[in-house]
C-alpha cells in the first residue's frame, strides 16, 4: 500500500501513512486511523507514568555502567533419578534401564556433567547450570536446596518413580526431560514417559505445563535450541519497556489488545509522556557538552565508509541528543527495550529530527527499539531478539506475490547480525521527507526469520525466507525483499495483524516452543 493524498471539500491534503494510519497534516477534530492506535500511559494495563524527570537526573546513570542492556543467563537445574533395584527369586525384579547400581550412576552423573560443559561452552545464548542432582526418592528431592534457584529443572529420568516428577512440576518451573536411547546407558523413561506420565495411562495428555515437546531423545542439538528458547522466553516475561507518549494497538482497541500483552507476557511498561521528554531535550540541548558529544558521534558515525549521508547532518547529531535521553533513561529505570508513539509527527518538533535513525543506533547497540508503539508485535520483537541475541526488525509487510514479500520500515538496526555493520545510506524519514532515516543494505542471500503476530494474541505464524534484494521504491527507506518457499497464496491467506518482525536466522522451532508454554499457538509455513 503506497501513500494515499487525497482531496477534502476545502482542497486541504491529507496524507494517510501506511505504516500507522495516521493523517500528519491533520485539522483540528479530524478523526483518523493514527487516534484509534494512540493510547496514553496512564490507561494501559501494568503502566507506570513517569514524571518529575530531568536531564541531570538520568544523564549520571547514562554514563555509569550499563548493565540493563544484557540478556540474563536462563538458570538450569539438572536431576537425575534413578533406583537400585535389589535381586529376588523367580520373580520380576528389575525395571528396563542401563543403571542398576550406585557405580553405574555415578559414571552417568560424570558423563551428563560432561555433556553440560560442553552445552554452556556451544550455547550462543547466556546459560548457567546448577550442580547436578542425583535423586531416588521424593524425599531426596524435599532435601535439594536450589531449586528455587532455577528457572528450569532439567531431569534425567533413567530410573525412578513418577512421583518424583510430580514434585519438581508442582513448584511451576519448566521442565524437559532428557531420555537415551543409544547415547548412553539406555532409560527406563525413554519406553515410558508418554504412556506412564504425559498421558496418565490414558490416550490423552493430562499433565500440566509439560507435552511431548517437552522430552528429547539422546540429541544434544535437540536440547540445546530448547534452552535458547526458554531463555528467550525468561527474558521476555515480566521484563520492563520505556514507552514515549503511550502504548498503541495499531487500529484495534487498546483496552482489549494491551488486556491480552498482560495476560501473556506481563510486560512491566514504564510511560514518559511527550511533555516530560519535551523538558528532557530542552535541558540536554542547554548542555554544550551534551551538543559536542552528539556532534563527535556523527563525525564518527558518517566516517564510517559504508554510510552515505544524503540529509541535513545536524539531523543527525539530534538523533544522538535523543538517544543520549533514550539510554539515560532505560538504564535509570531498568528497561533495555523502548518504544516512541507518534513516531512521525509529536517527536519531530520536539527532537528537531525523526527517531528512525536513533532507534537504529539503540538496536545496534544491544537495546530493543522500536516505532510505533505497536503492542500487538513489539512483544513477539522482545521474544525474537531473547532468542537469536539479534536484533529484530518491526516492518511493514506489503503483498506476496511471486514467491516474493516486500519488507520495509524506517528503523532498521544496521547489525542484524549482532555484529557486523551493514552499509546505509542516511536519508530523510520517506512520508515526512525530514530527519534522518537509514536505508540498511541488508546481506544478500541471508536466511531470516519473519514472525507474523496475530492482534488477538492466539496465534502467531513463521515464514521462512531468505533476502532477494534491497530494492528503493518511493516507501519507508530500509526496505528487503523476502523470497519464500510456499506458494505466495498460502502466505496470503496466513496474513493477520499488521507489523511484521523479521531477524536474521531460523528460529522458527524455538519460537514455536517458547509461544506454546505461553498459550499462543503456532503455524509454521516453512
Amino acid at each position: 500500500m503506497s501513500e494515499i493524498v487525497e482531496n477534502n471539500p476545502g482542497n486541504y491534503h491529507q496524507a494517510n501513512c501506511p505504516c500507522c494510519g495516521g493523517n500528519h497534516n491533520q485539522q483540528p477534530g479530524d478523526m483518523t486511523r493514527r487516534k484509534f492506535v494512540r493510547m496514553t500511559g496512564t490507561s494501559a494495563i501494568g503502566t507506570v507514568a513517569l514524571s518529575g524527570l530531568s536531564w541531570s537526573m538520568i544523564r549520571s546513570w547514562q554514563e555509569g555502567e550499563k548493565i540493563f542492556n544484557r540478556r540474563r543467563p536462563l538458570v538450569v537445574k539438572p536431576v537425575l533419578t534413578y533406583e537400585i533395584p535389589q535381586r529376588r527369586s523367580q520373580t520380576s525384579w528389575r525395571n528396563w534401564g542401563g543403571i542398576q547400581t550406585e557405580k553405574e550412576a555415578a559414571d552417568e552423573a560424570g558423563r551428563i556433567q560432561e555433556e553440560l560443559n560442553s552445552l554452556k561452552s556451544r550455547a550462543d545464548f547466556p546459560l548457567s547450570f546448577l550442580p547436578l542432582t542425583s535423586v531416588k526418592t521424593v524425599q531426596d528431592i524435599n532435601q535439594v536446596n536450589d531449586l528455587g534457584s532455577a528457572d528450569l529443572f532439567l531431569v534425567y529420568p533413567a530410573g525412578g518413580g513418577m512421583n518424583m516428577f510430580d514434585v519438581l512440576n508442582k513448584m511451576g518451573k519448566d521442565i524437559i526431560f532428557f531420555c537415551r536411547q543409544k547415547s548412553g546407558p539406555v532409560y527406563l523413561w525413554y519406553e515410558i514417559i508418554s504412556p506412564r506420565y504425559l498421558r496418565q495411562h490414558t490416550d490423552s495428555l493430562k499433565v500440566t505445563g509439560i507435552d511431548e515437546a517437552d522430552v528429547v531423545i539422546d540429541s544434544q542439538d535437540e536440547l540445546l535450541w530448547r534452552l535458547r528458547a526458554l531463555c528467550g522466553l525468561r527474558n521476555t516475561i515480566s521484563s520492563k519497556i520505556l514507552t514515549i507518549g503511550g502504548a498503541g494497538a495499531w487500529s484495534q482497541p487498546p483496552a482489549i489488545s494491551m488486556k491480552h500483552v498482560s495476560e501473556r507476557y506481563k510486560l512491566d511498561i514504564h510511560d514518559v509522556s511527550y511533555e516530560e521528554l519535551g523538558k528532557l531535550i530542552t535541558e540536554a540541548k542547554a548542555e554544550k557538552s551534551v551538543v559536542n558529544n552528539a556532534e563527535s558521534k556523527a563525525d564518527e558515525y558518517l566516517k564510517d565508509s559504508g554510510v552515505k549521508l544524503e540529509t541535513d547532518r545536524k539531523f543527525v547529531e539530534n538523533c544522538f541528543i535523543l538517544e543520549a535521553i533514550l539510554i539515560g533513561l532505560m538504564e535509570k529505570f531498568s528497561c533495555r527495550a523502548v518504544t516512541i508513539n507518534n513516531c512521525m509527527g509529536t517527536i519531530m518538533p520536539l527532537a528537531e529530527t525523526t527517531a528512525c535513525l536513533t532507534l537504529s543506533l539503540l538496536n545496534d547497540a544491544g537495546y530493543l527499539a522500536f516505532c510505533e508503539s505497536d503492542f500487538i508485535v513489539i512483544p513477539a520483537g522482545v521474544l525474537m531478539a531473547n532468542i537469536s541475541g539479534k536484533p529484530s526488525f518491526l516492518n511493514d509487510p506489503t503483498y506476496p506475490h511471486d514467491k516474493i514479500i516486500t519488507l520495509a520500515h524506517c528503523t532498521a538496526p544496521r547489525r542484524m547480525d549482532g555484529k557486523t555493520f551493514a552499509p546505509a545510506r542516511i536519508l530523510t524519514h520517506f512520508e515526512s521527507d525530514y530527519g534522518a532515516a537509514p536505508k540498511v543494505e541488508m546481506k544478500i542471500g541471508q536466511e531470516v526469520t519473519n514472525i507474523i503476530a496475530d492482534f488477538e494474541f492466539k496465534r502467531y505464524v513463521g515464514l521462512p525466507g531468505r533476502i532477494k534484494d534491497n530494492p528503493f521504491l518511493a516507501i519507508c527507506r530500509s526496505q528487503i525483499d523476502v523470497g519464500y518457499e510456499c506458494e505466495s497464496m498460502k502466505v496470503a491467506e496466513q496474513m493477520q495483524g499488521f507489523h511484521w518482525i523479521t531477524t536474521y536466522g531460523n528460529y522458527l522451532r524455538e519460537a514455536e516452543y517458547a509461544l506454546k508454554k505461553i498459550g499462543i499457538n503456532f503455524e509454521n509455513l516453512g
